[in-house]
């Protein structure tokens, strides 16, 4: 009943007037995000958190948790219509969604997408409803040294999931974890790393650092690439409904993509993406039924299965950043710059202290979601016809409003400079095959990290022995290096390589 109880009050909390507003903003732009390829959530969200400064904090949440939920939905799109994800996690989405808009089938395709994606959201958010709770309770107990240890196993959990070599994320995590360490000491208060520069002595700014990455890095990227000319099926997309062949086909392949986002996505580095991959492998691996059209040829299991999982994916991934502080991806790190931003620890506490903002967030979810199947399945003319828009004429306004985003910051170029120096890190780590989420996980958690590190050595009196005494502590390492032992077993690296290369 307490569940009941508190969506209750998180309804009474999302169903006013203002953030229902920000909550079909955010879910419009997520859309729209998903839709453009090369634009993703973590970017879009990166250059919107100057906005936040001037709104409170529970619309300015739920406008930022519906810019990814979003994301995942129009990602499709451009996916099916012509095989450009506009979402990583949409990758696998293309592989069966673009043949069949190849065969006529696109508005099938669309329609199966779009309502897969609505019954993993809504579960997703159900599961957010049932278990933070008890997972809050549970974070209660943990002390500095249990959160080091958490934060350690989040870190190698994001290296074992990240894409491409192994080598190149632990590289980008460590280089993460070294820019978090320019800032003031907290316990002497002397300057660390700053070369006298003032506007260091508080440290790199988070969102300087997302939005030259992710904001002109990808720009950047995009404009690096040959202009591909694909076409685009608007003459094909009819018949959105699909028949009730399609719906026996496809049901069973959404409740298994529901159950695998639900769970893998509230892994450190999982997400979407992990999910939306492993449920394809999953649809492959079932058994064909007689006259079902084979994977790779326009199967429809290989498109309700992936967009339900990468959805359901979303939705979890807030649990872990909710509950215990700790963002499982590149998207939850913004969430927690943005909670941080206005005053708010990111943590257990958060149900407690401000319990409308914390259910509040989670019932806005669900409204998102309806608001979501409004947007995607009748207005998925007005998508197509934004794809048609060049990329020349979209980057140049992303660019600018990007510049007077980070000058608003603190209303010093400063900023502005840092923010192209990343930007021009991006584009390098996009040369050199080096994923930059990683890197923003590590730059999030790092402070946090060391904090938590020293206030739990100077509890035990300087004893390293603390992490291995306190039995949560020790289990969270344990599973840390057991992660690392297995990722490293021959079978299993080269079934990760076959895995990431089937993706890409």
């Amino acid at each position: 009943m307490d569940v009941v109880n508190n969506l209750m009050l998180g309804f009474g909390v999302a169903f006013t007037l203002q953030n229902l507003t920000y909550a079909f903003g955010g879910a419009l732009l997520g859309t729209l995000v998903g839709v453009l390829p090369g634009l993703g959530p973590v970017a879009t969200m990166a250059m919107l958190l100057p906005t936040i400064y001037s709104l409170d904090a529970t619309p300015a949440l739920i406008m930022l948790a519906g810019i990814y939920y979003g994301s995942q939905y129009g990602g499709s799109t451009t996916a099916i219509l012509i095989n450009v994800p506009g979402e990583a996690a949409s990758v696998v989405t293309a592989i069966d969604g673009y043949k069949m808009a190849r065969n006529g089938r696109a508005g099938a395709a669309l329609a199966a997408s779009g309502l897969g994606s609505f019954f993993a959201g809504c579960v997703g958010t159900l599961v957010i409803a049932a278990f933070a709770p008890p997972l809050t309770e549970l974070a209660f107990k943990f002390g500095p040294a249990e959160y080091f240890s958490l934060m350690v196993l989040g870190l190698v959990g994001a290296v074992v999931l990240a894409s491409g070599s192994l080598v190149k994320a632990i590289a980008m995590i460590l280089l993460g974890l070294l820019l978090g360490q320019i800032n003031t000491d907290v316990i002497s208060g002397v300057p660390r790393y700053s070369f006298d520069i003032p506007e260091l002595t508080d440290g790199i700014g988070f969102v300087t650092i997302a939005m030259g990455l992710f904001g002109f890095g990808e720009i950047i990227a995009n404009l690096g690439q040959p202009a591909e000319h694909r076409e685009v099926f608007t003459k094909d997309v009819r018949g959105l409904w699909p028949t009730k062949q399609d719906f026996k086909d496809a049901w069973p392949a959404v409740l298994r993509g529901t159950t695998l986002g639900s769970m893998l996505g509230v892994l450190p580095g999982g997400g979407g993406l992990l999910a939306s991959f492993a449920a394809y492998s999953v649809e492959k691996k079932m058994p064909m039924k007689k006259g079902e059209v084979t994977f790779g040829q326009g199967n429809i299991r290989g498109v309700a299965g992936p967009e339900s999982a990468n959805n359901a994916g979303a939705q979890t991934s807030f649990i872990p950043m909710l509950t215990l502080g700790i963002p499982p991806n590149a998207v939850m790190a913004v969430m927690v710059g943005a909670m941080t931003i206005k005053g708010i620890q990111p943590g257990p506490q958060v149900m407690t202290s401000d319990p409308k903002l914390f259910w509040g967030l989670i019932a806005s979810m669900w409204i998102g979601n309806a608001m979501l199947i409004v947007l995607n399945l009748p207005l998925i003319g007005i998508w197509i016809k934004l794809l048609t828009v060049p990329y020349r004429f979209l980057s140049p306004a992303i660019m600018v409003f990007c510049s007077i985003g980070l000058y608003t910051l603190n209303n010093n170029p400063f900023d502005v400079y840092m923010g192209a120096a990343f930007a021009v890190a991006g584009y390098v780590f996009h040369k050199l095959g080096c994923e930059p989420a990683p890197l923003l996980l590590g730059f999030i958690l790092g402070p946090m990290m060391e904090e938590n590190l020293r206030r739990a050595l100077l509890l035990s009196r300087g004893d390293w022995g603390t992490f291995i005494s306190r039995p949560l502590s020790a289990g969270l390492l344990v599973a840390a290096a057991l992660l690392v032992v297995v990722v490293m077993l021959p079978s299993i690296k080269s079934k990760r390589e076959v895995a990431f290369k089937d993706a890409d």
